[in-house]
C-alpha cells in the first residue's frame, strides 16, 4: 500500500484499568493506530515526535502507522529469520501443501548460513529440523516447539543477520553456497539447488515489494548454480520392445503387479504423470470396443504429507500442472491401452469415487508401492547390460519413452507437447536429442520424395527451379494435403 500524508492525531486517552494506561492515537489514511505507555510523559513525548514528523512533510505507512523515517529504520533492523517467517505467514493460506514443504526445505537450508560471522550452532541437525518442522511450518505454530528446538531457535534469533547486511555479496554467496550442500556436507543434486534458489529468490522478491530492499540483491550477484541436465538421456529411455517386456513382467508379478499393469500402461501410451494416473476416474475415460479411445484428464493427486495440509490428510488433489483449476486435457489413446483399461475395469472394478487405481485399502496408490513393483519388473525383464545403462530406472521414464516414441513417429512437436501437458519450450529443451532424430527422419523422407521426382536434367539445372513433364502426377501432395495442380500447359513448377 502506498504511503499517505493524510494523518490526524487525537488527544492522549487515559485508561486507568490498563497496566499501560496512557494511549497515543492517530489515523493514517483513515486507519486507526495506537501505542500505549506507562506514564503520561512518555505518551506526550511519543505524540510530539509523530506530530513533528507529519509537520516535516514525512509520509506515513497506513499498515504500520509509522512515518517513513521510522519505517526505514525498523526495516533495517529486521532479521532474515524474521523476514522468512513473515513470508511464510503471508504465503501460507494460498499455497498447496507440497509447495509449503518445498519452501520450508529451502528456507531451512539457507537460514543457518545467514548468521553473524563466526556464529556456529551447537547442533546443526537439530536447528535444521526445528526450522523445517516448526519455524517454517505454520500448521505447527499452534503448539510450542520442543525444548531442544526452542534452544536452537533462540540461538538463531540472536545471531540472524539483519536484512540490511544481505545486500553484501559475500553474505549472499555464503547463503547460496549452503543451498548446494546437504546437512552432511555432500553435494546436493543440481535440480534441488535450482528449486531451492527459486524459492529463496521469491522471498527476496516479496521483500522488495514490502520495502526492505530497493531491488532484489540476488539480481546482480555473480554466482552460478550447478548446471541442471534438463535433457532426457536416450540411454535411460526404453524402446517399444523393451517397454513391452517391462509391462509383461509387471503384469506377471504376484500381488500388486496385475493391478498396476494398466497403471504403467497409462504412463507410456498416454504419457501421463503418476499423479494424473492416480487421479484417473472412469467418467474421464472413453473406451470403445474397438479403435482409439480418449482420456479427459482433469487433475492429479499429490502426496504432500499430513503436516503440510490444512485438513491433515496425506494427499491433496491438484489441478493439472501449471493449468487453471478447472482446466482439462484430452489425450487420445491407442487401442492397446483401451484394451488394457477395459480389462482392468472388468477385473478390478473401480473405487466408490470412480478411481481406476487404488491400494488394498481402497486409498490412493502410494509412490513407494508402485516404485517397488517397478523395480521388481526391471529385475525380471531387463538384461545385465540394460541394468548397467539404468534403462527405465524410474516409472517416470515410461512417460519419457511415450513422448519420445511420439516424436520418433513424426508427430508434430506442438501436438506432442499438448498431449503431454507441457509447454513447447520444455519439450524442445527436454527432448532435444529425440527431436534431432526426428529431423533426420524428416530429412530422409524429403530426400526420398525428391529422388522420386528427379530427372537426369536436374543434375545440370540445379535445385532452384523444377519443371516436370506432362506425365507427372496431377497434384503435388504435402503431408497428405494437395498443394498445387497441373497448369494448362501440363507442367507444375515448384520454386525453392
Amino acid at each position: 500500500m502506498a504511503m499517505s500524508y493524510k494523518v490526524r492525531f487525537w488527544d492522549i486517552r487515559d485508561r486507568p484499568d490498563r497496566r499501560k494506561g496512557f494511549e497515543v492515537r492517530w489515523t493514517v489514511n483513515g486507519r486507526e493506530k495506537s501505542e500505549s505507555f506507562l506514564t503520561k510523559g512518555l505518551a506526550e513525548s511519543r505524540r510530539a515526535k509523530l506530530i513533528t514528523a507529519a509537520r516535516d512533510g514525512e509520509p506515513f505507512d497506513p499498515q504500520t502507522g509509522l512515518p517513513a523515517s521510522e519505517l526505514r529504520a525498523l526495516k533495517q533492523r529486521i532479521t532474515w529469520y524474521a523476514l522468512a517467517r513473515e513470508y511464510i505467514e503471508q504465503r501460507w493460506d494460498r499455497t498447496p501443501g507440497n509447495t509449503r514443504r518445498t519452501l520450508a526445505d529451502a528456507l531451512a537450508t539457507i537460514t543457518p548460513a545467514f548468521v553473524e560471522s563466526g556464529a556456529v550452532p551447537r547442533a546443526p541437525r537439530v536447528l535444521r529440523r526445528a526450522l523445517y518442522s516448526w519455524a517454517f511450518n505454520k500448521n505447527a505454530w499452534r503448539t510450542a516447539p520442543p525444548e531442544e528446538w526452542q534452544d536452537a531457535l533462540e540461538w538463531l534469533q540472536r545471531y540472524s543477520l539483519p536484512v540490511s547486511e544481505l545486500e553484501e555479496p559475500d553474505a549472499l554467496r555464503r547463503g547460496l553456497d549452503a543451498l548446494c550442500r546437504k546437512v552432511d556436507g555432500t553435494a546436493a543434486a543440481a535440480k534441488t539447488v535450482k528449486r531451492k534458489k527459486a524459492a529463496v529468490n521469491e522471498v527476496f522478491g516479496v521483500a522488495v515489494e514490502r520495502g526492505y530492499f530497493h531491488q532484489n540483491p540476488l539480481s546482480g550477484l555473480r554466482w552460478s548454480a550447478p548446471e541442471v541436465a534438463d535433457e532426457v538421456d536416450p540411454d535411460c529411455v526404453p524402446n517399444p520392445a523393451q517397454v513391452a517386456r517391462l509391462l509383461t513382467a509387471a503384469k506377471a508379478l504376484p500381488g500388486r503387479g496385475p493391478h498396476l499393469y494398466a497403471f504403467f500402461g497409462c504412463m507410456y501410451y498416454a504419457a501421463m504423470r503418476p499423479a494424473e494416473v492416480i487421479h484417473l476416474q472412469k467418467p474421464q475415460c472413453r473406451l470403445p470396443a474397438s479403435g482409439w479411445g480418449l482420456l479427459n484428464l482433469k487433475g492429479g493427486v499429490v502426496a504432500a504429507g499430513k503436516e503440510w495440509t490444512d485438513h491433515g490428510a496425506v494427499h491433496e488433489i491438484h489441478s493439472l500442472k501449471r493449468r487453471a483449476a478447472k482446466a482439462t486435457r484430452p489425450v487420445p489413446i491407442p487401442p492397446v491401452l483401451v484394451r488394457m483399461l477395459r480389462e482392468h475395469i472388468e477385473r478390478f472394478g473401480v473405487a466408490p469415487d470412480g478411481r481406476l487405481f487404488r491400494n488394498a485399502a481402497g486409498n490412493y496408490v502410494d509412490a513407494a508401492a508402485y516404485g517397488i513393483t517397478w523395480r521388481r519388473a526391471r529385475e525380471a525383464a531387463l538384461t545385465l547390460d540394460e541394468h548397467a545403462l539404468e534403462l527405465a530406472k524410474r516409472p517416470y521414464d515410461l512417460r519419457h519413452a511415450g513422448i519420445s516414441f511420439w516424436l520418433a513417429s513424426g508427430v508434430d512437436p506442438a501436438e506432442c507437447a499438448r498431449r503431454a501437458g507441457q509447454s513447447i519450450q520444455v519439450l524442445f529443451r527436454s527432448y532435444a536429442k529425440f527431436l534431432a532424430e526426428a529431423r533426420n527422419h524428416a530429412n530422409h523422407l524429403i530426400e526420398e520424395s525428391m529422388r522420386r521426382w528427379q530427372t537426369p536434367a536436374d543434375d545440370e539445372e540445379g535445385p532452384l527451379a523444377r519443371t516436370w513433364p506432362g506425365n507427372a502426377p496431377e497434384q503435388l501432395v504435402r503431408g497428405g494435403i494437395p498443394v498445387g495442380d497441373m497448369g494448362s500447359r501440363g507442367a507444375f513448377r515448384l520454386a525453392s
